[in-house]
């Protein structure tokens, strides 16, 4: 395994909980709480904060197939942002062009799923697709520290 890359955004011991405190956004909070519970329900992780403002679940190591670089990332993620709620899943989106008919209103990105708000989407649908990224995603060998 190569030299893993040094990132800005790394998963750190910031409060999650505090973090949704101060989204100014009530809808946005109460959908964050409800993506917070899919996700932990699909990964079996707890919520951690990843830099400033990504909440994830779990993590591996990624490599690039274009540069080979190596990252620590999560497995799973979303992030509420002032105009979305932008979802890290980590799918192939063409793939999952079936299920994302019927998801609702979204847009999609490399490995991203945006919505304004959960009304937009079917729920069900979502948390199909949380879980699908749940099972193309293998979490990390854990590595001993001596």
């Amino acid at each position: 395994m190569g030299k893993l890359a040094e990132i800005k955004t790394k998963q750190n011991e910031a409060s999650v909980e505090d973090f949704l405190a101060s989204l100014k956004d009530e809808q946005q909070r109460k959908d964050s709480e409800t993506i917070i519970k899919l996700m932990q329900k699909a990964s079996k992780e707890k919520p951690k904060m990843w830099g400033a403002s990504m909440i994830g679940f779990g993590k591996k190591i990624y490599k690039s197939p274009a540069s080979g670089r190596e990252v620590e990332w999560f497995l799973i993620g979303f992030s509420p942002r002032k105009s979305n709620l932008s979802l890290h899943l980590i799918l192939d989106m063409k793939s999952m062009a079936g299920e994302l008919k019927k998801l609702g209103k979204h847009k999609i990105g490399t490995g991203c799923l945006y919505i304004n708000k959960l009304a937009d989407v079917d729920v069900k649908v979502l948390e199909g697709l949380i879980k699908e990224a749940m099972k193309k995603s293998k979490p990390a060998p854990v590595v001993k520290k001596h």
